[in-house]
Protein backbone atom coordinates (compact mmCIF):
# COMPACT_ATOMS: atom_id res chain seq x y z
CA UNK A 1 0.00 0.00 0.00
CA UNK A 2 1.28 3.71 -0.88
CA UNK A 3 -0.04 7.00 0.01
CA UNK A 4 -1.61 8.94 -3.09
CA UNK A 5 0.35 11.93 -2.68
CA UNK A 6 3.41 10.32 -2.64
CA UNK A 7 2.56 7.95 -5.43
CA UNK A 8 1.78 11.49 -7.56
CA UNK A 9 5.13 12.85 -5.99
CA UNK A 10 7.13 9.72 -7.24
CA UNK A 11 5.53 9.70 -10.47
CA UNK A 12 6.07 13.65 -11.36
CA UNK A 13 10.25 12.89 -10.42
CA UNK A 14 10.06 10.07 -12.03
CA UNK A 15 9.02 11.65 -15.45
CA UNK A 16 10.21 14.65 -14.97
CA UNK A 17 6.58 15.93 -15.77
CA UNK A 18 7.03 19.60 -14.72
CA UNK A 19 9.29 20.37 -17.33
CA UNK A 20 6.85 19.97 -19.88
CA UNK A 21 4.44 22.29 -21.69
CA UNK A 22 1.61 20.36 -22.23
CA UNK A 23 -1.98 20.32 -23.60
CA UNK A 24 -3.16 19.20 -20.17
CA UNK A 25 -2.52 18.66 -16.45
CA UNK A 26 0.13 15.89 -16.05
CA UNK A 27 -0.31 13.94 -12.64
CA UNK A 28 -3.25 13.69 -10.38
CA UNK A 29 -6.15 14.98 -12.21
CA UNK A 30 -9.06 13.46 -10.17
CA UNK A 31 -8.76 13.30 -6.43
CA UNK A 32 -10.20 9.50 -4.86
CA UNK A 33 -8.56 7.45 -2.14
CA UNK A 34 -5.89 8.43 -0.16
CA UNK A 35 -4.53 5.05 -0.21
CA UNK A 36 -3.87 2.63 -2.88
CA UNK A 37 -3.55 -0.78 -3.06
CA UNK A 38 -4.60 -1.43 -7.15
CA UNK A 39 -3.53 0.21 -9.84
CA UNK A 40 -5.51 0.14 -13.39
CA UNK A 41 -3.76 1.03 -16.36
CA UNK A 42 -5.22 1.77 -19.76
CA UNK A 43 -4.46 4.40 -22.82
CA UNK A 44 -7.67 6.55 -22.34
CA UNK A 45 -10.02 8.00 -19.55
CA UNK A 46 -12.55 6.78 -21.19
CA UNK A 47 -16.13 5.58 -19.52
CA UNK A 48 -15.42 1.72 -20.15
CA UNK A 49 -11.67 1.88 -19.10
CA UNK A 50 -13.35 3.67 -16.17
CA UNK A 51 -16.26 1.29 -15.16
CA UNK A 52 -13.38 -1.68 -16.10
CA UNK A 53 -11.42 -0.19 -13.16
CA UNK A 54 -14.11 -0.39 -10.93
CA UNK A 55 -14.58 -3.83 -11.32
CA UNK A 56 -11.60 -5.01 -10.88
CA UNK A 57 -11.55 -2.33 -7.47
CA UNK A 58 -9.32 0.02 -8.41
CA UNK A 59 -8.33 2.96 -6.16
CA UNK A 60 -6.11 4.68 -8.63
CA UNK A 61 -6.40 4.69 -12.97
CA UNK A 62 -3.10 5.63 -14.52
CA UNK A 63 -3.33 6.74 -18.13
CA UNK A 64 -2.03 8.32 -21.21
CA UNK A 65 -4.83 10.23 -22.07
CA UNK A 66 -6.84 11.97 -19.14
CA UNK A 67 -8.64 14.81 -19.00
CA UNK A 68 -8.60 19.06 -19.31
CA UNK A 69 -7.23 19.65 -22.74
CA UNK A 70 -6.51 22.58 -23.88
CA UNK A 71 -9.14 24.44 -26.04
CA UNK A 72 -12.15 22.46 -24.68
CA UNK A 73 -14.59 23.91 -22.46
CA UNK A 74 -14.20 23.55 -18.85
CA UNK A 75 -17.57 22.78 -17.51
CA UNK A 76 -18.27 18.91 -16.42
CA UNK A 77 -21.46 18.48 -18.22
CA UNK A 78 -23.01 15.57 -20.16
CA UNK A 79 -20.13 13.05 -20.96
CA UNK A 80 -17.46 14.73 -18.81
CA UNK A 81 -19.61 15.03 -15.98
CA UNK A 82 -20.72 11.08 -16.35
CA UNK A 83 -17.35 10.39 -16.93
CA UNK A 84 -15.90 12.22 -13.55
CA UNK A 85 -18.87 11.00 -11.45
CA UNK A 86 -18.24 7.79 -12.20
CA UNK A 87 -14.45 8.27 -10.74
CA UNK A 88 -15.66 9.79 -7.64
CA UNK A 89 -18.62 7.70 -6.78
CA UNK A 90 -15.94 4.84 -7.10
CA UNK A 91 -13.76 6.81 -4.97
CA UNK A 92 -10.84 6.05 -7.81
CA UNK A 93 -8.16 8.87 -8.35
CA UNK A 94 -7.15 9.30 -11.69
CA UNK A 95 -3.11 9.92 -12.87
CA UNK A 96 -2.53 10.87 -16.38
CA UNK A 97 0.84 11.56 -18.19
CA UNK A 98 0.70 13.07 -21.75
CA UNK A 99 3.95 13.89 -23.46
CA UNK A 100 6.56 13.16 -20.32
CA UNK A 101 5.31 9.58 -20.99
CA UNK A 102 6.22 9.88 -25.23
CA UNK A 103 9.20 11.37 -24.16
CA UNK A 104 10.89 8.72 -20.55
CA UNK A 105 13.89 6.97 -22.16
CA UNK A 106 12.85 3.87 -20.82
CA UNK A 107 8.96 3.66 -19.49
CA UNK A 108 8.05 6.20 -22.15
CA UNK A 109 5.99 5.02 -25.21
CA UNK A 110 8.98 5.18 -27.87
CA UNK A 111 11.50 3.45 -25.70
CA UNK A 112 8.61 1.10 -25.34
CA UNK A 113 7.28 1.24 -29.17
CA UNK A 114 11.36 0.48 -30.13
CA UNK A 115 11.80 -2.13 -27.28
CA UNK A 116 9.23 -4.49 -29.09
CA UNK A 117 10.05 -4.07 -32.66
CA UNK A 118 13.52 -4.31 -32.16
CA UNK A 119 15.10 -0.91 -32.84
CA UNK A 120 17.75 0.66 -30.90
CA UNK A 121 17.48 4.84 -31.36
CA UNK A 122 20.44 6.84 -32.00
CA UNK A 123 18.68 10.29 -30.83
CA UNK A 124 15.75 12.29 -31.11
CA UNK A 125 14.75 14.85 -33.12
CA UNK A 126 11.86 17.27 -33.19
CA UNK A 127 10.66 20.76 -35.01
CA UNK A 128 12.67 23.49 -35.49
CA UNK A 129 10.70 25.31 -32.63
CA UNK A 130 10.07 22.28 -30.45
CA UNK A 131 10.56 19.96 -28.58
CA UNK A 132 12.60 16.64 -29.66
CA UNK A 133 10.03 14.31 -28.92
CA UNK A 134 10.48 11.56 -31.99
CA UNK A 135 13.50 9.21 -31.71
CA UNK A 136 16.28 7.42 -34.53
CA UNK A 137 17.85 5.14 -35.41
CA UNK A 138 19.57 2.47 -37.95
CA UNK A 139 18.31 -0.97 -37.74
CA UNK A 140 20.61 -4.01 -37.28
CA UNK A 141 19.17 -5.64 -40.27
CA UNK A 142 17.99 -4.00 -43.63
CA UNK A 143 13.99 -4.19 -44.84
CA UNK A 144 11.99 -3.31 -47.07
CA UNK A 145 8.82 -1.15 -46.84
CA UNK A 146 6.58 -4.52 -47.09
CA UNK A 147 8.50 -6.23 -44.64
CA UNK A 148 8.65 -3.42 -41.97
CA UNK A 149 5.09 -3.11 -43.04
CA UNK A 150 4.57 -6.71 -41.81
CA UNK A 151 6.44 -6.41 -38.98
CA UNK A 152 4.46 -3.54 -37.59
CA UNK A 153 0.98 -5.16 -37.96
CA UNK A 154 2.33 -8.57 -36.04
CA UNK A 155 3.53 -6.97 -33.43
CA UNK A 156 1.29 -4.04 -32.97
CA UNK A 157 -1.90 -6.87 -34.38
CA UNK A 158 -3.10 -4.13 -36.99
CA UNK A 159 -2.41 -2.98 -40.42
CA UNK A 160 -0.22 -0.61 -40.59
CA UNK A 161 -1.57 2.53 -43.27
CA UNK A 162 1.59 2.20 -45.60
CA UNK A 163 2.71 5.71 -47.97
CA UNK A 164 5.09 7.41 -49.28
CA UNK A 165 7.81 6.51 -52.50
CA UNK A 166 10.79 5.67 -50.20
CA UNK A 167 13.94 3.87 -51.14
CA UNK A 168 13.89 -0.03 -51.95
CA UNK A 169 15.67 -0.68 -48.57
CA UNK A 170 15.28 0.79 -45.75
CA UNK A 171 18.55 0.98 -43.45
CA UNK A 172 17.03 4.19 -41.42
CA UNK A 173 14.04 5.18 -39.65
CA UNK A 174 12.48 7.50 -37.18
CA UNK A 175 9.30 7.12 -35.20
CA UNK A 176 6.72 8.54 -32.73
CA UNK A 177 3.94 7.35 -31.27
CA UNK A 178 0.58 8.62 -31.35
CA UNK A 179 -0.62 11.68 -33.49
CA UNK A 180 2.54 12.69 -34.24
CA UNK A 181 2.21 13.01 -38.13
CA UNK A 182 3.65 16.61 -38.08
CA UNK A 183 7.35 15.30 -37.46
CA UNK A 184 7.17 13.38 -40.86
CA UNK A 185 9.00 16.08 -42.98
CA UNK A 186 11.56 16.86 -40.08
CA UNK A 187 11.82 13.02 -40.19
CA UNK A 188 12.30 13.65 -44.08
CA UNK A 189 14.90 16.17 -43.51
CA UNK A 190 17.14 14.54 -41.71
CA UNK A 191 17.97 11.95 -44.58
CA UNK A 192 15.72 9.08 -43.23
CA UNK A 193 14.54 5.78 -45.01
CA UNK A 194 11.29 5.48 -43.16
CA UNK A 195 8.76 7.18 -40.43
CA UNK A 196 6.49 5.54 -38.05
CA UNK A 197 3.72 7.14 -36.20
CA UNK A 198 -0.17 6.75 -35.26
CA UNK A 199 -1.90 9.00 -37.13
CA UNK A 200 -1.80 10.48 -40.68
CA UNK A 201 -2.84 13.06 -42.30
CA UNK A 202 -4.39 14.04 -45.65
CA UNK A 203 -0.93 16.08 -46.20
CA UNK A 204 0.98 13.42 -45.46
CA UNK A 205 0.70 10.89 -48.64
CA UNK A 206 1.83 13.67 -50.27
CA UNK A 207 5.07 14.81 -47.98
CA UNK A 208 6.23 11.07 -48.23
CA UNK A 209 5.77 11.16 -51.99
CA UNK A 210 7.55 14.46 -52.56
CA UNK A 211 10.42 13.56 -49.81
CA UNK A 212 10.53 10.17 -51.36
CA UNK A 213 10.09 8.69 -47.26
CA UNK A 214 8.08 5.76 -46.34
CA UNK A 215 5.36 6.53 -43.93
CA UNK A 216 3.54 4.12 -41.81
CA UNK A 217 0.80 4.88 -39.91
CA UNK A 218 0.22 2.16 -37.18
CA UNK A 219 -2.51 3.47 -35.30
CA UNK A 220 -2.26 6.09 -32.18
CA UNK A 221 -3.50 3.66 -29.82
CA UNK A 222 -1.91 0.63 -30.91
CA UNK A 223 1.25 2.48 -30.50
CA UNK A 224 0.65 3.71 -27.43
CA UNK A 225 -0.47 0.88 -24.87
CA UNK A 226 3.48 0.16 -24.40
CA UNK A 227 4.21 3.30 -22.16
CA UNK A 228 1.37 3.12 -20.02
CA UNK A 229 1.89 -0.47 -18.95
CA UNK A 230 5.45 -0.40 -18.45
CA UNK A 231 4.96 2.81 -15.67
CA UNK A 232 2.16 0.57 -13.78
CA UNK A 233 4.74 -2.42 -13.94
CA UNK A 234 6.95 -0.52 -12.73
CA UNK A 235 5.13 1.25 -9.73
CA UNK A 236 3.72 -2.33 -8.68
CA UNK A 237 7.76 -3.73 -8.23
CA UNK A 238 8.76 -0.49 -6.57
CA UNK A 239 5.63 -0.40 -4.44
CA UNK A 240 4.43 -3.55 -3.72
CA UNK A 241 0.90 -3.03 -5.31
CA UNK A 242 -1.18 -4.79 -7.77
CA UNK A 243 -1.60 -3.65 -11.21
CA UNK A 244 -3.89 -4.43 -14.15
CA UNK A 245 -3.85 -3.10 -17.59
CA UNK A 246 -7.03 -3.11 -19.54
CA UNK A 247 -6.73 -2.40 -22.90
CA UNK A 248 -9.94 -1.02 -24.44
CA UNK A 249 -10.66 -1.58 -28.09
CA UNK A 250 -9.49 1.58 -30.59
CA UNK A 251 -9.29 1.01 -34.22
CA UNK A 252 -7.56 4.26 -34.65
Amino acid sequence: MIGLQPLVDYCDELLDARQFRDYCPNGLQVEGRAEIRHIVSGVTASRALIEAAGEHRADALLVHHGYFWKGESPVLTGMRARRVRALLDAGISLLAYHLPLDAHDRLGNNAQLAARLGWRPDGCFGHADGPALAWYGRLDEPVSGAQLGARLARVLGREPLHVGDGPAVIETLGWCTGAAQSYLEAAARRGLDAFVSGEISEASTHIAREYGIHYFAAGHHATERYGVQALGEHLAAHFGIQHTFLDIENPV
